[in-house]
């Protein structure tokens, strides 16, 4: 990596060190952005960082004589090591590279300790450390994985178990009123959709016993009701985790990490279902019949997830998970995916949310579509007011998990006013969906004037007529 340098690009310095294998000892050295790498403490005091390389690297290696390169380099100058849509800012514009013989060192029982030194770090932003990593992205990136980062007041430690390039960087991060202001709305946010989903499955049992609705109407009241249980028992979890994390049982830690991932997870499944029964009702509309379709919906709603929690928990992926604030005050202890298998947390919620997302929106345009047609050519009856029809589709938007997707927004230095949208209207879909109910499948009159139920029958005879 170092050879492929030039040498005659402004910002690079390195010292080259001959370490011989008959005496292995540890090897100290300092670094500072305007003198580069020295084996001499000759900078000031306090402004030159150190390099720490463990015995065990050189114990490793074959040769009587070990090439040790340490490169410093100024960044802003190279136009190197810059990740596409990087939030965090690297200290001094400076990146550490070391490397030892030809070979690569990775694993490491006793790390590497870099340390970088700074002044007093503002309170909107937290260090971390991080190595480059070429195959991240299409034009690389960097990476914290094998990296332990020890922030202090003047200086941060860093303990990588591999030899690279290396940085601090310092992204942006939320202050403590902030956090706690998050934590407050969130836990308040969870009594409320829990009581209003209660009001929801109350309701859709209520309609179902009451007044006589087709098979089509019935399943799709079925299917509201496990959607609703499904954010009753995921908010129930929240709270339970918020209040009893940090104070059990490492074994109860990670029962409840894996419950509170199983319902997020059955959350997602019910949310896709529901799209999936929209296609069926929108898409497909004649020909389609299954039997006892309710119960294997619901099989595959409460079980997909069990399967998936059920090896997770295996490979041991639950435990204790810390949220911190830019000073490092501990905001909350939760039980949920620790920081070592992170992996696990993209994949089955990032990435499984993401394919549901792209699917239930598309539904939603479908739909959106065919439902203003309909309205133009006067093909609904029923009077429906522009208020109401405009409170359905916010319902069903809600009803397809769009709020969740504000999720992948927060991050950077705008985070804050979105994770408040976002977990304020996460609380409040509880009660969207409740609207939305009420609205959607209470009759008015003898007859059945719910507009999904009146967009199907017609749909239905406008291609009965075509045919």
């Amino acid at each position: 990596e170092v050879q492929g340098l030039h040498s005659q690009l402004v910002g690079l310095k390195k010292l080259f060190l001959n370490v011989s294998r008959a005496v292995i000892r540890d090897v100290l050295i300092t670094f500072s952005p305007t003198e580069g790498p020295s084996t001499l403490n000759t900078t000031e005091e306090g402004k030159a960082g150190k390099i720490h390389l463990p015995r065990e690297i050189f114990q490793s290696l074959s040769s009587q004589i070990v090439h040790v390169v340490v490169t410093v380099l100024n960044i802003q100058q190279l136009g190197m090591f810059k990740e596409v849509n990087q939030a965090g800012q690297v200290l001094d514009n400076t990146v550490v590279g070391i490397t030892v013989g030809s070979a690569s060192i990775s694993g490491l029982r006793d790390p590497v300790q870099l340390t970088f030194t700074h002044s007093q770090l503002p309170h909107d932003v937290t260090p971390q450390c991080v190595f480059w990593d070429p195959s991240k992205g299409a034009a690389g990136g960097w990476r914290s994985n094998g990296c332990v980062t020890q922030p202090g007041d003047k200086k941060t430690v860093c303990s990588c178990d591999h030899l690279t390039f290396f940085t601090l960087l310092l992204n942006p991060a939320l202050e403590s009123s902030t956090a706690q202001a998050l934590m407050a709305v969130a836990t308040a946010g969870c009594g409320v959709a829990m009581a209003f989903s209660i009001f929801a499955i109350a309701f859709c049992i209520f309609i179902r016993c009451r007044f006589r609705f087709e098979e089509t109407l019935r399943i799709n009241l079925g299917l509201h009701m496990n959607l609703v249980g499904s954010l009753f028992l995921l908010n129930l979890a929240f709270l339970l985790n918020s209040g009893l994390s940090g104070r059990t049982q490492p074994g109860i830690c990670k029962v409840l990490g894996g419950l509170t991932h199983y319902c997020l997870l059955c959350c997602f499944t019910w949310t896709a279902l529901e799209g999936c029964q929209l296609y069926l009702l929108f898409i497909k509309v004649l020909g389609v019949y299954i039997h006892h379709y309710l119960a294997k919906l619901c099989l595959l709603g409460w079980g997909l997830p069990v399967l998936v929690v059920g090896v997770a928990g295996v490979i041991g992926s639950y435990g204790e998970y810390i949220i911190q604030t830019v000073d490092h005050q501990v905001i909350a202890h939760l039980c949920w995916i620790t920081s070592k298998h992170l992996l696990l947390h993209y994949i089955t919620n990032c990435g499984y949310f993401s394919l549901i997302f792209l699917f239930n929106m598309t539904l939603f345009g479908v739909v959106t579509q065919k439902s203003c047609s309909l309205q133009g050519t006067g093909a609904v009856q029923g009077g429906r007011k522009p208020w109401k029809v405009a409170l359905v589709a916010a319902g069903l938007f809600c009803l397809l998990g769009a709020t969740w997707a504000l999720a992948f927004l927060t991050h950077g230095i705008s985070s804050a006013p979105v994770l408040y949208l976002f977990t304020i209207l996460n609380s409040l879909q509880g009660i969207f969906i409740f609207i939305w109910l009420v609205i959607l499948y209470y009759p008015k009159t003898k007859e059945t004037t719910g507009s999904l139920s009146h967009i199907i029958r017609h749909d239905k005879n406008t291609t009965f007529s075509q045919e």
